[in-house]
């Protein structure tokens, strides 16, 4: 038996203006029945599929170290690394790493506007596949 994440939280000065940044980055959008608004303390996204989902939670206090937990990135929809760090540049993001190697390996580290770090890696190619077995979260059955 395992546990599964029912979404990820991420405390914020400005809930609400971290969930359409995410929003934005991500192509996730909040629940038609439920809309984020500015000034609401919980500000909730959702990936496309409904799976995954993004909590903000407004604090009182700004960030003061550095993450002990990120999310790494991967461009999709024939996208590349360089243009979704233009993109997210863009959109407010600021550069803290370029770890790009002369061989086009690597990733570049990028901060939120609230300080969060995030890293864009090149594609999802570069790491072994999963077996759909260990990404389906149903148990399997018998028979």
């Amino acid at each position: 038996m395992a546990l599964r994440i029912s979404h990820l939280s991420v405390d914020s000065r400005a809930a609400y203006a971290q969930s359409r940044w995410w929003a934005e980055v991500l192509g996730w959008s909040e629940d038609p029945g439920d809309p984020n608004l500015p000034g609401h303390e919980e500000c909730m996204i959702f990936a496309p599929d409904g799976r995954s989902l993004m909590l903000f939670i407004e604090v009182p206090e700004a960030k003061s170290a550095k993450n002990r937990l990120h999310l790494d990135l991967v461009p999709t929809q024939g996208r590349t690394r360089e243009e979704e760090v233009a993109r997210l540049l863009g959109l407010g993001a600021t550069q803290v790493a370029d770890l790009r190697t002369p061989e086009g390996r690597g990733w570049v580290t990028l901060a939120d506007p609230e300080g969060n770090e995030l890293c864009v890696l090149r594609t999802g190619f570069d790491w072994p596949v999963p077996d759909q077995q260990q990404l389906d979260p149903t148990p399997a059955t018998g028979g």
